[in-house]
């Protein structure tokens, strides 16, 4: 039996790529920001290799790493959630997702409006806790639904659980799902339930991802068809729209989605278990909520000993990201960033560092080598350099 548990820290970040500029992120450094809190800790991350990565110089490094690393560039077109995680499971995006920066075109929001009845509110690029601020008394007097957007490929729609139900709410983004295709296929279609009254409005845990299905093979495509399990945590199963799962497990928040790791590494399974926590960026990275963003980050790096604990002779431990977010720069978005990449356990030999590597696929690439699956994806695999055998 041999079991890979690959993390993905949502919008961990570790500076900005050659071409961050042509995306307006210059400067930025997702890592570092977070690196200047006071609440920032991250000793068992930094044993691991963190701060030996290339480029990362926001503490000291270690000098005897426990894992190998490397950095990570994003090969696709893009800075987005879909983008990142569909490329690190071996599935590059030579084209950007469409994305709507005036809003969505009158007849893409009159057809929206049609099916689901209800009219449509903003329109136009927004921040979720802003929008729901700015539109929240409008949309509770007339029900209208708060539709929005982002620098990312998103069709976001936000509704206070007291006038639209989660489920109607999800039924809405279905019908937006099917609607949005060809020129308007936006990758994610965002469920954004809120709760409260004016001013205080506040978005729940409920929150739900309807994506794009990916349109080639993916690592865990290949996974599952071997006969390997592939245990999706957190929104994973939403990212990838269940291609590949063969179980998916949903979480509320970081806490959570730890808790499942935890309780599957004391499980018996052959395969992946893939984890996104996504707290890092929904409720900080967007918020620029730097020191909040610390804290989530200590708080995993906390939490790692007992993922650790739970490894067996075979197991892997991977740790990456899918783009940054940082939150000390005026922007509220994603931004285009390096990612890290850590690896422990199993054949891997302490110290090893591979460089930086060109595309996030060499991790899908990896993964499938670990396994014996021969790769139909992008990616050339880490485990060669980085193996003790």
């Amino acid at each position: 039996m041999k079991r890979i548990f690959l993390i993905v820290l949502d919008s961990v970040g570790i500076g900005e790529m050659p071409d961050a500029a042509q995306y307006g992120d210059e400067g930025s450094n997702t890592l570092a920001a977070a690196a200047k809190s006071r609440f920032f800790k991250m000793p068992n991350m930094s044993r691991l290799g963190l701060f030996n990565i290339d480029g990362v110089n926001c503490r000291p490094k270690e000098p005897h790493p426990a894992g190998a690393f490397a950095r990570m560039a994003e090969a696709s077109c893009g800075k987005d959630t879909t983008t990142g995680h569909w490329e690190i499971a071996g599935l590059r995006s030579d084209r950007p997702m469409p994305t709507f920066p005036h809003g969505f075109p009158p007849e893409v929001i009159s057809e929206f409006e049609r099916r689901t009845g209800r009219r449509v509110l903003c329109n136009r690029p927004y921040s979720g806790t802003e929008v729901i601020r700015d539109y929240g008394r409008e949309h509770l007097k007339t029900g209208a639904l708060i539709v929005y957007t982002s620098a990312d490929s998103v069709f976001q729609i936000a509704a206070h659980e007291k006038v639209v139900p989660v489920e109607e709410l999800y039924r809405y983004c279905r019908i937006a799902r099917a609607m949005l295709t060809g020129k308007y296929a936006v990758g994610r279609v965002i469920a954004r339930p809120f709760v409260g009254e004016y001013p205080d409005f506040v978005r729940t845990s409920e929150r739900h991802d309807f994506s794009l299905t990916p349109p080639g093979t993916t690592m865990l495509d290949q996974l599952s068809e071997a006969g390997k399990d592939v245990i999706a945590v957190g929104k994973i199963n939403d990212i990838f729209a269940g291609k590949g799962v063969t179980e998916a497990v949903r979480t509320r928040n970081n806490a959570e989605g730890i808790r499942r790791t935890v309780e599957l590494a004391g499980r018996r399974f052959d395969g992946l278990c893939f984890v996104n926590l996504v707290d890092f960026d929904m409720l900080y990275g967007h918020r620029n909520d730097v020191d909040g963003y610390a804290k989530a980050l200590t708080e995993f790096d906390g939490a790692l000993p007992e993922i650790l604990k739970g490894l067996g002779a075979g197991d892997v431990l991977m740790i990456t990201a899918d783009h940054g977010c940082d939150p000390s720069t005026p922007s509220t978005d994603h931004s285009r960033e390096y990612t890290p990449f850590l690896m422990y356990g199993g054949p891997v030999r302490a110290g090893v560092n591979a460089g930086t590597r060109p595309t996030f696929s060499d991790i899908g690439a990896t993964v499938l080598e670990y396994f014996g699956i021969p790769q139909k994806i992008e990616g050339t695999s880490l485990l060669g350099p980085v193996s003790a055998e």
